[in-house]
């Protein structure tokens, strides 16, 4: 009997090499007559350059060239934001290299290139830059305001879009229960385990670009566009990426800035990043205030909710950053029922370093607005957090679901994901345990935090970006080869950074071909082997581009049954496909896959009409997203006297639809739930009033480790996805966006007691402490 692959928990194939050093990380390339580029940066987050002198460096021992933002200002074009979200948006230039003005700290205003990267970073010191200070521009709020120093000629907003769905007034209106609360997103810096590392090179015609990069596909389009240099003439590699988590979602000034300096000195040209470098300028994430009203009956149903953000841009638009804040525009309403939805959100420019996706991407910032509403409305009409979102959410018979926002949620069940997590973490007997401790007075004090999240996956379909205005589309491409030997070679657009793509596009292709798991091998991340692809971002690889090779699969077998009912004399319809063989039904006579793949080698004898190979490819565009669910619950102990709190328990269960690996699963759900209580607890991006970054260094941004996080208890309930084949709703991104708000609120709930209804993130024992502190005041 054939095993089914899909479902199995594999063992990686991409680990041997990961885990015993055999990789290639761009910063281990090399290639004959490298030089290595360094970048001087800003030390102002606002300030007009009067001059740079470069001549210092330039004779210096082993350097070879050194230019400042001007000498290249004729040719390095504007760093392009590829999503215009309204009409009238401002998308200031944004040069590579600073030209006249930096307007923020790390913006690159001179660079060296030398021998080595030693003698490059040296001779930075060479460099003299003048520069006439003008005030840095940090608070969003203030931004805003008529006499606040302008960013850009234009002023300090970015663009502002209000969508409005049922009537809010009447739902407000002599409402017998209104939450009103702000909530403070913080800066969040992405800590990929890899630097970004750069490596271009030219022959004099054609140009290679290896980048650590998420989007090579993506890349090799917006180079050519800003760089001048025909797409055609153009390959860009991604090879072994040590993480992303969206921090490589990007078109950064150093890519277009090596690829320049490569084609200007004949050359190749290699820069790799710092991690106090990567601190300063890699894109960062999150930044929101958020002012959420809701209004809901006195039994807590809720009537209507409205949303208004303030997002901080950061200094420049960058690929996709005035979009990130409205991806949770659609899901600020969740799983629950309601009458009335307002959303608005003001993007602001600070004199910051842009912000732009990091994991969940405007889907973790929706959640936890929601999340913290949904346990203020608990609080406000006395029921449990959990009762309150029954009396709210989507039933199971109710789908499909078309919500207050205007998406239709294609399939979930909250009810069984929210019971198998109430069992899992013995949720009465915590609550039993909390009073206890309540009506004892016990300085340590626990708290139980509830999330019961929805996302949107598979950042398609293309129609619905062009509604959105995105620059491109959401399909992706995948092509099978099988190979003469009866082997297969599968080609995806996907571009993988840690997902484990080889080894599910593996199981899948397996199954579909009923070849053996071994006998697939699968080739991504490389323009002239790719050559048509969207990349990875956004928990879109599997239920777009696994389904892109599904489909491609089924065009193998159909060219194969072709040939088959020719090689075993009987009509196509005559034959069944099973265990990677065709046979004649009721017959013992059959020809695996395998075997007309080597016919098609040796052509000898084919029906007229017939090429000689099985190879095909598919690309694939869904008609919706995809909706994973679930519930998280947190267990924290608070302890008042010192503000320190304690991660007890964690439970989550997700419902991703149909599972390839439970292996990479749970993962996927492990490192998500890290992220997302780094956020909760821990991490922090923090300015002081002349915009410098005080947080440059892992020993200021607070990264959590093992030793700071407990066991995960891991479980899923499993509705399918109506959306895709695979049936699968995506999960790279499910556990940062649900575990922030679990967390938060169990801290929030030991607190209740002293009358505390917020604790700004991350909810360090200082923080908590100064609540208390002032409520005892």
């Amino acid at each position: 009997m054939t095993v089914q692959e899909v479902g199995q928990p594999r063992r990686r194939k991409e680990d041997a090499k990961l885990l015993t050093g055999r990789t290639q990380w761009t910063d281990n390339l090399s290639r004959p007559g490298m030089l290595h580029v360094t970048f001087l940066r800003s030390p102002m987050a606002h300030a007009r350059i009067t001059g740079v002198d470069v001549s210092g460096a330039r004779g210096l021992p082993g350097v070879v060239a050194a230019f400042s933002g001007q000498d290249l200002a004729a040719e390095q074009g504007s760093l392009p934001c590829a999503w215009p979200v309204t009409e009238d948006i401002v998308i200031p230039d944004h040069p590579p290299m600073a030209v006249s003005e930096v307007r923020y700290v790390g913006e690159a205003v001179a660079c060296v290139i030398a021998v080595d990267r030693y003698r490059a970073a040296d001779a930075l010191e060479a460099i003299e830059v003048d520069y006439e200070p003008l005030p840095a521009v940090v608070d969003m709020t203030q931004a805003l305001s008529a006499d606040s120093p302008k960013v850009h000629e234009t002023g300090n907003k970015a663009y502002e879009m209000t969508a409005d769905f049922g009537d809010i007034e009447a739902a407000f209106r002599d409402a017998p229960v209104v939450v009103d609360r702000t909530f403070v997103q913080q800066r969040l810096i992405p800590t990929a385990m890899e630097p970004r590392a750069i490596l271009a090179d030219t022959d004099g015609e054609s140009f290679t670009l290896w980048s650590s990069t998420q989007i090579p596909h993506v890349l090799r389009v917006m180079l050519a566009v800003v760089t001048g240099i025909p797409e055609h003439k153009l390959r860009v590699i991604a090879p072994d990426v040590g993480g992303g988590f969206g921090s490589k979602l990007q078109v950064t000034a150093e890519e277009v800035l090596c690829l320049l300096l490569a084609r200007k000195l004949g050359r190749p040209v290699k820069w790799t990043e710092s991690r106090s470098e990567g601190n300063l300028t890699v894109h960062h994430g999150r930044d929101q205030i958020q002012h959420v009203r809701l209004a809901a009956e006195a039994d807590g149903r809720i009537r209507g909710l409205q949303v208004s953000l303030l997002a901080d841009m950061g200094a420049y638009l960058m690929l996709l950053t005035p979009g990130i804040p409205l991806l949770g525009a659609s899901m600020c309403n969740a799983i629950y029922k309601m009458d009335a939805y307002q959303f608005n959100c003001t993007g602001v420019f600070t004199t910051k370093m842009p912000t732009d996706a990091y994991r969940g991407a405007g889907r973790p910032e929706a959640t936890f607005l929601i999340e913290r509403m949904m346990d203020e409305l608990a609080a406000a009409v006395n029921v449990d957090p959990i009762e309150v979102r029954r009396r709210n959410w989507i039933r199971h018979e109710e789908f499909p679901y078309a919500t207050i926002s205007g998406l239709t949620y294609d399939s979930g069940n909250y009810e069984a994901a929210t019971d198998r997590a109430l069992s899992l973490f013995g949720y009465d007997k915590l609550r039993a345990e909390q009073a206890d401790r309540r009506d004892r007075g016990d300085p340590v004090q626990l708290g139980i935090g509830v999330s019961t999240y929805t996302e949107m996956c598979g950042l398609a379909p293309s129609r619905w970006l062009a509604d959105a205005n995105f620059g491109a589309g959401g399909w992706e491409h995948g092509s099978v080869r099988m190979l003469p030997t009866g082997k297969v070679e599968v080609i995806t657009g996907t571009s993988p950074h840690g997902q484990g793509h080889v080894t599910s596009w593996s199981q899948i292709v397996a199954d579909a071909l009923g070849v053996p798991f071994e006998d697939v091998t699968v080739l991504h991340g490389d323009t002239a082997i790719a050559h048509k692809g969207m990349d990875t971002y956004g928990s879109r690889s599997l239920v777009i581009g696994g389904v892109a090779v599904l489909k491609a699969c089924e065009k193998v077998k159909e060219k194969a049954r072709k040939l088959a009912a020719y090689v075993l004399e009987c009509s196509p319809d005559d034959l069944e496909f099973e265990a990677g063989a065709f046979k004649v039904r009721g017959t013992d006579s059959s020809k695996t896959i395998q075997e007309l793949a080597y016919a098609t080698f040796t052509a000898h004898d084919l029906p007229e009409g017939v090429e000689p190979n099985l190879d095909s490819d598919a690309t694939f565009d869904p008609d919706n997203y995809s909706f994973p669910h679930g519930t998280h619950l947190c267990a924290v102990e608070v302890d008042t006297e010192t503000g320190m709190v304690k991660l007890r328990s964690y439970v989550a269960v997700d419902d991703i639809g149909k599972v390839v690996n439970p292996l990479i699963v749970e993962g996927q759900v492990h490192g998500g739930i890290a992220q997302g209580i780094a956020q909760a607890l821990f991490e922090e991006a923090t300015y002081d009033a002349e915009g410098n970054l005080l947080t440059t260094t892992m020993a200021d941004y607070l990264l959590p480790s093992a030793a700071d996080l407990p066991m995960f208890t891991l479980d899923r309930t499993e509705t399918p996805a109506t959306s895709n084949p695979l049936g699968a709703k995506g999960v790279g991104e499910a556990g940062t966006i649900a575990s922030t708000p679990a967390v938060v609120n169990a801290v929030v709930d030991a607190l209740r007691p002293y009358g505390i209804e917020d604790v700004r993130m991350p909810c360090t024992p200082e923080r908590v402490w100064r609540a208390l502190e002032g409520v005892r005041r």
